[in-house]
């Protein structure tokens, strides 16, 4: 596992400190809880970041994002998700983004609550089948 470790520069904290109330942004629970139950965004920073309240039921496409990477915080339930490999039957659903019916030759693993995953950009993933109703957040990072 890589570690990661940041130094913040005094210009760093000195943005941090000025930021205020006005910056900071709330979702109150019941927003939350409306939104798991279909899935939906929570929040859109307008092209650097996204938050996702996220449930499946069903197997989904496969799918790779150009631009985003995902991470992917479990919350309930438990799946079987596939990265890595390729998309079969692979075809562009929007701009920088492509999806297929499955991933051929990719990596399985169980997911459920409490797991974290994160799937770089350009990384086809998949939800490949669903043991029990799967709720998770998703932060999409550009």
């Amino acid at each position: 596992m890589k570690k990661r470790v940041l130094s913040l520069t005094s210009g760093v904290l000195l943005a941090a400190a000025a930021a205020t109330a006005a910056d900071t942004i709330y979702v109150p629970a019941d927003e939350v809880a409306a939104a798991f139950a279909t899935g939906g965004v929570l929040y859109d920073a307008g092209g650097s970041f996204m938050v996702h309240a996220s449930r499946r039921d069903v197997a989904g496409q496969a799918e790779v994002h150009a631009k985003d990477t995902d991470v992917i915080y479990v919350l309930g339930g438990a799946a079987t998700f596939v990265t890595g490999g390729s998309v079969v039957g692979a075809t562009a659903s929007a701009p920088d983004e492509i999806r297929g019916a499955s991933i051929a030759d990719g990596a399985a693993r169980r997911l459920a609550a409490g797991d974290v995953i994160i799937v770089p950009a350009g990384t086809p993933h998949w939800f490949q089948a669903i043991e029990t109703p799967i709720t998770y957040h998703v932060v999409k990072v550009r």
